[in-house]
């Protein structure tokens, strides 16, 4: 697209944006100073390389066998790299584990050590980026049906003992890179079939965290993710979002809302405004639940719009971090990756050019017409050209022109991975 029509296009936005009270340039600035955190397992799908050609386990799935996934770390990194490039604005990059870097020894997941991650945080630094970081507690020979709710005290000590050394890996992220490192903590644990024992696994699910939670760091933050159930744990599920919501309160740790773990009727977007008044900050990890936990690719759908707004809304553009997290192998994942990213900072940049002012007043003054009316007619504004405009500043493709550049990129590269 001609930079010249992109101008233009813009300039008649920023007019008529205007006109409603709503200041693109302050909009533009917003949005480039949200970064997502992208989710490294998108590229390999969720194998990692503690264990490479290992089963997934613990209701993970990737469905899709598309040629041309990453390898190794540095095919990884390349993809990603890859990918960021047709993604404007800066962003991180969130990691599991298993793509610690463990130099061709089997590092059991008790002993993992931040000089595993000692590369992955140079990587960082070369490229601008900053990390985060989660436990992983699935595709494990004790991984089972139960980690740190496990009756038996071994092997929940061993996913405790894990989950410490992962909070001190992103604690040492968090110092290295003079930003604290969010750690994520998500476990499987459940039951295939009917339990009498809801109570006792999760008064060991909350004394595990406890253990884990035990030491107090300044580089890194906790969050702690709740599901409605998982592939093979389909009754009973112990971290569940009530249990998740009273130990976040009570113990003031950050809660992670993913969009696809929850019930295909509940709107994420309402649960922000709570979770807020009760814990410090709130993890979001976005994909596309097309049936249930699907982890379809995101894109612009009402869903993940109404969940920007509502951070927008809220105010709470520094209390709500946004990471993806999905994993679809049944296209281009470099693909994936631009598209998913994109549509959201879509949904984010038509939230910041909400006229919301206009919105509260019509609101306080009781006239829902004037308020759904203009509720309406703000879907038909030029938000897009604001976007294409973003998109050039930043010296990324504008509109379509990506495609082509993606698929270069699996001509040249991808294509040719065994």
């Amino acid at each position: 697209m001609k930079t010249e029509l992109i101008e233009k296009a813009y300039a008649v936005a920023r007019e008529r944006y205007a006109e409603i009270g709503i200041d693109t340039e302050k909009a533009l600035a917003a949005l480039q100073n949200i970064s997502l955190s992208l989710h490294c397992w998108q590229a390999d799908d969720v194998a990692g390389f503690e264990n490479q050609g290992g089963d997934l386990t613990g209701g993970i799935q990737a469905t899709g066998n598309y040629p041309g996934k990453a390898r190794n770390i540095d095919e990884l990194r390349a993809d990603i790299l890859k990918a960021a490039s047709f993604i404007p604005g800066r962003h991180r990059l969130n990691l599991h584990e298993i793509y610690g870097e463990f130099g061709g020894r089997f590092v059991d997941r008790d002993q993992v050590e931040p000089a595993h991650f000692a590369g992955w945080i140079e990587w960082a630094r070369e490229n601008g980026m900053k990390l985060d970081f989660n436990s992983t507690s699935f595709s494990h020979p004790k991984s089972g049906s139960l980690s740190l709710s496990n009756p038996d005290p071994a092997i929940r000590n061993f996913w405790i003992e894990h989950t410490k050394r992962c909070r001190a890996v992103a604690e040492e992220m968090g110092k290295a890179q003079g930003d604290p490192c969010i750690m994520n903590v998500w476990v499987h644990d459940g039951s295939k079939d009917l339990t009498v024992n809801r109570m006792y696994y999760r008064e060991l699910l909350r004394d595990s965290l406890d253990k884990i939670f035990e030491t107090e760091y300044r580089n890194m933050k906790d969050c702690i993710e709740s599901k409605v159930f998982g592939i093979g744990l389909e009754s009973y599920t112990v971290g569940s979002n009530d249990f998740y919501i009273g130990y976040g309160a009570s113990r003031g740790k950050m809660v992670t809302l993913d969009t696809g773990h929850f019930h295909p009727t509940e709107l994420v977007a309402d649960k922000i405004s709570s979770l807020l008044l009760y814990t410090p900050e709130v993890m979001l990890h976005v994909s596309r639940p097309v049936r249930w936990d699907s982890d379809h690719v995101t894109i612009m759908n009402d869903d993940t719009l109404e969940l920007c707004k509502e951070i927008v809304r809220c105010d709470a553009l520094d209390k709500v971090h946004i990471g993806l997290d999905y994993f679809d192998a049944s296209i281009n994942r470099i693909g994936a990756y631009v598209i998913g990213s994109r549509a959201t900072q879509k949904c984010l940049m038509q939230a910041l050019l909400e006229p919301l002012a206009q919105l509260r007043q019509y609101e306080s003054e009781d006239k829902g017409f004037e308020r759904l009316a203009l509720l309406e007619e703000s879907k038909s504004l030029p938000w897009n050209a604001v976007w294409d405009m973003f998109c050039l500043r930043n010296g990324v493709p504008v509109g379509e022109s990506f495609i082509a550049e993606v698929q270069k990129y699996e001509r040249d590269v991808t294509s040719k991975r065994a």
